[in-house]
């Protein structure tokens, strides 16, 4: 199991509107405190930032180029993750299972959505 720790950015406090990326909590703890020496490639586990609109609690997904340019002025990956770690807040979660066995839910602690319009298994 591994250690789970997202950063998470409200551009306004009054919105329910989130952005976030999830980190190596020992690597980004280093970098926030100024050491910057470590490359932002060890810092987050991907450059892959997730958008919810009803915070903490909504359905993650991916943020369009038109809201990243709005909200950070700019669609480059690396641009935008920066701003979220400057930013953003730290919240620790549970960790998350990876491998075979282990099942892959919504790792950064969205809510559990299953689409069931397809057939599933049961149409095989």
């Amino acid at each position: 199991m591994r250690a789970l720790t997202k950063v998470v950015y409200k551009p306004d406090t009054q919105s329910t509107e989130e952005y976030t990326v999830i980190v190596n909590p020992v690597e980004y703890k280093k970098w926030k405190d100024g050491d910057r020496s470590t490359p932002i490639a060890e810092v987050v586990d991907s450059f892959k930032v997730f958008h919810s609109g009803q915070g903490a609690q909504g359905i993650l997904g991916t943020p369009s180029k038109q809201q990243l340019d709005t909200v950070f002025g700019t669609t480059k990956d690396i641009n935008v993750v920066t701003v979220i770690l400057e930013k953003g807040k730290e919240q620790s979660g549970n960790g998350y299972n990876t491998g075979t066995g282990g099942v892959s839910t919504n790792i950064a602690r969205g809510s559990f959505t299953i689409d069931s319009k397809g057939k599933g298994l049961s149409g095989i």
